[in-house]
């Protein structure tokens, strides 16, 4: 959380709109330089008079946000990985592999959900359960 002043500070320097989205999604109102856009439509910024390792931010486009929506380059400069952003680097730049669908797009991250992977296993079991066998009484 951050201090009164900086928040008004920045409630001016973001506009109402932005820093009241801000205030419902990340909980505080940060002003930067936009440093790049990916293909998602997910926004970087950057702003070096934050406190350490908190200089970076992505502000995503849908509000359902996952951190496997980020391409590998920008999250290698989110991450403090490397110093240039995507942007600048063309070695971290999205090139599109010919074996990808032409239409950009994400395959959510289904973990703990229903739609989560669960392995089939066609082996039996090396271990069984003890069914007692009880006969019947005289």
């Amino acid at each position: 959380m951050s201090t009164i002043p900086r928040t008004i500070a920045n409630f001016w320097r973001v506009g109402i709109k932005d820093a009241w989205r801000q205030m419902q999604y990340i909980g505080d109102t940060k002003a930067g330089t936009l440093i790049g856009t990916d293909r998602f439509g997910n926004r970087y910024f950057e702003n070096n008079e934050e406190l350490p390792l908190r200089t970076r931010w992505v502000d995503y486009k849908v509000h359902d946000f996952d951190a496997a929506q980020i391409e590998p380059g920008w999250h290698a400069w989110i991450s403090y990985s490397v110093n240039s952003p995507p942007t600048e680097d063309s070695l971290l730049a999205y090139k599109r592999r010919p074996w990808e669908d032409t239409d950009a797009k994400t395959i959510p991250n289904y973990t703990f959900t229903k739609g989560a992977y669960r392995p089939y296993n066609t082996t039996k079991a090396k271990v069984t359960t003890w069914e007692p066998v009880a006969a019947e009484r005289k």
